[in-house]
């Protein structure tokens, strides 16, 4: 059959759904329909009956406004996305919405429309792949072996993650990323000449990479020989198709007029006839159907994995169970008893450290047990302490180690992790100072709408680390990330809570976790074991008083220590105060009405809470009749002790508010 008209299904499905919607992108789906056909119906490995195959390629549409793309490619290759989803594109509880979203769909591998965060996913897919490879493969056994593509066009290539991204992935030599560059010079606003002049090509061989200039985009053969030379070369691949966006639209293509908007009844009639394609609206015939269906060349192709893995069982067998366990996302057997031991025994043998001291000591302790771990840094790993005895530095030359130097990249990191945790095999952590999570927001926001693993550990965490100034002190950093919908915030207040903290996030599967650290000394809090059991809850009484409390201090962090000797002052001046540790308000929230009742009583109206972050957020908890001690300016720049006092952090403030309340 031709190909040009297995390409035309795709152009005609896409023109389709975003007329009936009334709404989204056909342009890019229509120009780049060619491509797509050659390298789904003669390259990708994937099975449509199981979409979770282990070693199936990875496919990235970094573009994600041209969704209608992949949701065609689904449809038409057997995925369990009938023709009706496609009708529904962008309605209200379809699996088709306007942007690709993770988990809607079988087949979609990440969620896409944030510009250049597909393309950085797709790095640390082929990072997560190169790993694996490097800690399973066997000589004649090589169970790990798959490539990642990737679709992008001009503004994935603008946006500067895709600099971060993109330059790390030709320093660690990954060699089965292959990206296409849609390269049909048009944007929303136009062409996109008088704002973007880069030499695309020679961007990229600056990286390390191998690119392939000025393929046809609509040429089946010129594509076809781009992607077996990509193959052969042990470089990341550029292929720079040069396409016209809508192609098949006779009046508005290579313009911006079919980028973001329906063709128009007329317009698709016109195409349909340009086309060549000579059915309804959604209509593809038996035959197309037939030459698009992959279901059971994809079983095929798995069967023969799964020849090709029983015969490694038995040659290591081991291994085989690791890697089963790893990519089944399983903890060790012995973890759940091994981690309350080592809990016990840090509230047993106190110690006055730095909370990302303590997080170190936290990934040494449980490291040893996660061969998963994969850890990294933004160039901070001596401040951020993220390297542990077991750490190893993952490089182009030995991609067995589980430790990535990220350099200055805290947004290119993020997203990567968001690959590598899409992939699977791994329980990836990053890290930077607190104050650059800034740099990130939009990555982290993305693991939490995407219900994926992401534990970043975020130190420096407040005004206490002093001289830098407020460059560099966070404010209101850690409210945003509380704010987030699926997002797990800790800020914990000594080396126990720290190592609680390490817990959840390595059980956490179904969303990321902030671990905000401090850069001084804390105080180790004295509990019992229900103390030290309730640190799961996000929140707890860590002292009481002898009746029904008359003041509740709130308080995280550095700050735990403060309202520790506020209590004790106030307590001997005859007040019955309680403190309460809350270094996890969503999981303090996710508990029963009773608990945190218990904890916070109602009818207990007089609360401070203590926090050197932003104050606004605390309201919930103290209510309009309570008081925050918490900042609302910019920090300073001197010792940390000084600013502290300057900004209200004392004893004495704690009980002259209190005093003034309670008054």
């Amino acid at each position: 059959m031709n190909r040009k008209q297995l390409a035309n299904a795709i152009r005609a499905l896409s023109m389709d759904g975003v007329q009936q919607a009334n709404s989204g992108h056909p342009g890019a789906p229509m120009g780049m329909a060619d491509i797509a056909e050659v390298l789904w119906r003669s390259h990708l490995n994937h099975n449509p009956t199981n979409p979770n195959w282990a070693d199936r390629d990875r496919f990235v549409l970094s573009n994600g406004h041209g969704s209608m793309l992949i949701y065609s490619l689904l449809h038409l290759t057997g995925y369990a996305l009938p023709i009706e989803e496609l009708k529904n594109f962008r309605q209200l509880h379809s699996k088709t919405p306007g942007h690709p979203e993770y988990g809607y769909a079988p087949g979609i591998e990440t969620t896409t429309g944030p510009l250049g965060q597909g393309i950085t996913n797709a790095v640390g897919m082929a990072i997560a792949e190169k790993s694996l490879a490097a800690q399973f493969n066997k000589d004649g056994h090589e169970i790990v072996d798959h490539y990642t593509y990737a679709f992008m066009g001009d503004g994935c290539l603008m946006e500067g993650i895709s600099h971060e991204a993109c330059s790390l992935a030709g320093t660690l030599g990954l060699g089965k990323l292959i990206a296409f560059w849609d390269d049909n010079g048009i944007s929303i606003d136009g062409e996109v000449e008088g704002w973007f002049s880069d030499d695309t090509p020679k961007r990229f061989e600056a990286y390390g990479w191998h690119v392939i200039p000025a393929v046809d985009g609509h040429d089946s053969d010129a594509i076809n020989a781009a992607i077996e030379a990509a193959k052969a070369d042990p470089r990341p691949t550029l292929i720079c198709t040069k396409t016209i966006i809508g192609f098949g639209s006779p009046n508005k293509s290579g313009s911006h007029d079919c980028h973001g908007a329906p063709l128009g009844a007329e317009e698709i009639k016109a195409a349909r006839e340009f086309l060549g394609w000579e059915h309804g609206a959604f209509e593809i015939p038996s035959d197309i159907y037939a030459e698009w269906d992959a279901k059971e060349a994809g079983k095929a192709k798995e069967a023969a994995w799964n020849d090709k893995f029983a015969a490694y069982e038995a040659s290591y067998p081991e291994l085989a169970a690791e890697y089963k366990r790893r990519v089944n996302g399983e903890l060790p057997a012995q973890w759940e008893a091994e981690t309350q031991k080592i809990i016990a025994d840090l509230q047993a043998n106190p110690a006055n450290i730095a909370s990302r001291k303590a997080s170190q000591n936290a990934l040494e302790a449980f490291g040893k047990m996660l061969p998963e771990f994969m850890g990294g840094s933004a160039d901070l790993a001596p401040s951020n302490l993220t390297m542990w005895s077991g750490s190893k530095s993952l490089t182009a030359e030995d991609a067995s180690g589980n430790y990535i130097h990220y350099g200055v990249r805290e947004f290119g990191m993020t997203a990567i992790i968001n690959g590598i945790a899409l992939h699977g095999g791994f329980v990836p952590y990053g890290a930077t100072f607190l104050m650059f999570m800034e740099y990130a927001r939009n990555a982290m926001r993305m693991a939490a709408l995407m219900k994926v693993q992401n534990i970043q550990v975020y130190t420096h965490d407040s005004i206490g680390l002093g001289e830098d100034g407020p460059t560099h002190q966070p404010v209101e950093q850690i409210a945003s990330l509380r704010l987030t919908p699926n997002m797990s915030t800790w800020r914990p207040c000594d080396q126990v809570e720290s190592a609680v903290a390490w817990k959840l996030a390595i059980e956490r599967k179904d969303g990321p976790s902030s671990l905000i650290f401090s850069r001084q000394n804390l105080a180790q809090q004295e509990r019992d074991a229900e103390q030290v059991a309730n640190i799961a809850k996000g929140g707890y009484i860590l002292k009481d008083c002898a009746g029904k409390p008359e003041l509740i201090l709130i308080a995280t962090g550095s700050e735990v220590q403060l309202a520790v000797d506020a209590a004790a002052e106030l307590t001997a001046a005859g007040k019955q105060v309680r403190v309460v540790s809350l270094p996890s308000t969503d999981l303090f929230e996710q508990q029963d009405a009773a608990y945190r009742e218990a904890v916070l009583p109602s009818d207990v109206t007089a609360r401070i809470a203590i926090e050197a972050g932003i104050a606004d957020y605390w309201y919930k908890y103290v209510g309009l009749d309570g008081r925050v001690i918490g900042m609302t300016t910019f920090g300073e720049s001197a010792p940390a002790g000084e600013l502290f006092k300057l900004f209200g952090f004392t004893v004495e403030n704690v009980v002259s508010t209190a005093n003034e309340l309670l008054a």
